[in-house]
């Protein structure tokens, strides 16, 4: 069900940045970021305004084109209704947990398979280790989208071939 509604999402913004590829790339920060756009057409990460500048520069493009990306979204009812919802989804402790002495597992799987978070956190609750993050690329955004487990404690590495057996799955990391 999910993979549809973003399928439909990703075509309804396609389609209203036909021949438009740098509005395309901003649309595209806009969601991977989580930023939202206000009925003025200000950006926000949560309730931190980002400005035009700023956000051109990340994307690699003018400033007026953040602008008429903005603008083009709040003429379509539909994706006004998504972006002026989006929020951020928080920091990932992934680049942090060895700092924090934290377990993580990262998992690159064929999305279209359901299930395999489910069969991830099973293996992992069945080993006592509390799981304080789970993120999961999205796969219209990501080349290769990947799912990150951040852990209380550190994996056994004795679980990567565990991983390995859930449906879906092709390669499984463990730090």
């Amino acid at each position: 069900m999910y993979i549809n509604v973003v399928k439909c999402m990703w075509k309804q913004i396609k389609h209203r940045f036909e021949g438009y590829p740098s509005r395309m790339y901003v649309a595209r920060k806009i969601i991977d970021l989580g930023f939202r756009i206000d009925r003025n057409g200000k950006i926000y990460c949560d309730d931190v305004e980002i400005s035009d500048v700023a956000l051109a520069r990340a994307v690699g493009v003018d400033r007026r084109t953040v602008r008429a990306t903005a603008n083009t979204i709040l003429e379509d009812e539909k994706l006004r209704g998504i972006f002026e919802n989006m929020m951020p989804a928080g920091a990932l402790l992934r680049d942090a947990a060895g700092e924090l002495d934290f377990g993580v597992v990262e998992i690159e799987a064929d999305a279209r398979n359901p299930g395999i978070l489910a069969a991830a956190a099973r293996l992992i609750a069945d080993k006592g280790i509390s799981i304080r993050q789970a993120h999961a690329g999205d796969p219209e955004l990501d080349e290769t989208p990947r799912l990150t487990i951040i852990t209380e404690t550190p994996i056994p590495g004795g679980l990567l071939k565990d991983f390995l057996k859930i449906d879906g799955v092709k390669r499984v990391s463990i730090y």
